[in-house]
């Protein structure tokens, strides 16, 4: 019978990494942390009704990972009540493979650019480094860390935040590829997910052994494995071309303005006011028909103004295509969905959660039951769960490999 590899997961959201994980069955999961509610009840309904795990009560740890003395041995406070913590969980087991990325906010190019401070005081900047202590108390095999594009860029005192991050895995024993941005910038648009999104991953693998150079073979699970799971690209159309319509009400009522008769968990549409309607129509009836009177920001911006008498410098509008790859899925979709318009003119809204859910390639068995904004949170800020069982595979192929590399070292 194949070995499963033990596997902790932080910042696990909703479990989009995890989930992947979990479909490859090679992976045995001793513990999740994520410290908001409604992300943790949604992964536990996952893990009970899809994976049949008993424990996914007690395996979902709600709690602050800075706190990282307390997620270890346990804790008893009034904000996350009383638990024994991941030493009760992991018990005796030996970690395999950490994973999990800490909230991309502070590092994204759309949050520093909001901010006024370009997110320089953002405390999140450094959460990787609560990650950090918990690779170094379990030292796992491999750690895999996921994150936006713009962490390449932050420098949020004076330093680039990659390099502090790669000054305390190495410190923790562990080797990064000497160049994240050449090797470790995906666009998992090439890997079958819908959308553009572009992320980081970080690949740690433990050094055991001074003879074995493991940037070599860094080197070539970035070059040569990662290759093999890409895959034609997929589209907007592809993703929710079979999701039934749902059109506007004739007659708007209170806070409801389209049908929202479906059925399908989360398939069901935000309110919009008459004038945004009449906005989504003429901007999808103008890719529909190729008129390109808004073939520019410029023209965006002054779309908005004439219809908003607001002024803004970053357009406002984007009508998915139908033939191309959506835009990034943002956790911003919470607040609107004015940069992620439904493409069928007459159905004059932005995107539902199962929509959002689609083109994250969630599958439909994957229940969304919270708020809408909390569903549109936790859905944009998760890895896609297709390139997540993509990787996990990989990941698991790599850890063999070592065990052979060294095994065969220690002869």
């Amino acid at each position: 019978m194949e070995k499963r590899l033990n596997n902790i997961e932080l910042f696990a959201g909703a479990g989009g990494l995890l989930d992947g994980f979990e479909q490859t069955g090679k992976y045995n999961l001793l513990g999740a942390v994520e410290w908001l509610k409604p992300q943790c009840r949604t992964l536990v309904e996952r893990l009970e009704n899809k994976y049949n795990d008993p424990k996914a009560s007690e395996k979902v740890l709600n709690f602050d990972i800075q706190r990282t003395n307390e997620l270890i041995n346990g804790w008893d406070d009034d904000t996350f009540g009383t638990n024994d913590g991941l030493a009760s969980l992991v018990a005796n087991e030996e970690v395999d493979v950490l994973s999990g990325g800490p909230p991309c906010q502070a590092y994204s190019l759309a949050g520093r650019i909001r901010d006024n401070n370009g997110m320089k005081d953002d405390y999140r900047n450094f959460l990787f480094e609560a990650y950090v202590r918990v690779v170094q108390h379990y030292k796992p095999k491999i750690i895999v860390f996921e994150n936006v594009e713009g962490i390449l860029s932050a420098i949020p005192t004076g330093e680039k935040i990659t390099d502090l991050i790669r000054r305390e895995f190495d410190a923790a024993n562990y080797e990064i590829v000497d160049d994240l941005r050449k090797y470790a910038l995906l666009d998992l648009s090439e890997f079958g997910v819908p959308q553009k999104r572009k992320r980081v991953i970080i690949i740690g693998i433990r050094r055991d052994y001074k003879d074995i150079d493991y940037q070599e073979i860094l080197h070539e699970f970035y070059i040569n494995t990662i290759s093999t799971i890409k895959e034609k690209q997929r589209t907007v159309r592809d993703a929710i071309g079979d999701l039934p319509s749902i059109k506007p009400l004739l007659t708007p009522i209170k806070h409801q303005s389209h049908e929202n008769i479906s059925n399908i968990n989360g398939h069901y549409s935000r309110f919009h006011n008459e004038r945004d309607q009449e906005i989504f129509y003429d901007l999808a009836k103008n890719i529909q028909e190729g008129t390109n009177k808004y073939s520019s920001s410029a023209d965006l911006i002054n779309l908005y103004y004439q219809k908003t008498g607001k002024h803004t410098n970053v357009h406002k509008y984007h009508v998915l295509d139908w033939n191309e790859p959506s835009t990034t899925i943002p956790a911003h979709l919470k607040k609107d969905g004015l940069r992620h318009i439904h493409p069928d003119p007459d159905q004059k809204r932005s995107i539902t959660v199962r929509e959002a859910a689609r083109i994250q390639t969630f599958s439909d068995d994957f229940m969304f039951k919270e708020s809408m904004g909390a569903s549109f949170e936790m859905i944009g800020n998760a890895v896609p769960p297709y390139f997540a069982k993509k990787l996990g595979v990989l990941v698991y192929k790599l850890y063999s490999k070592l065990e052979h590399i060294e095994k065969r070292n220690s002869c």
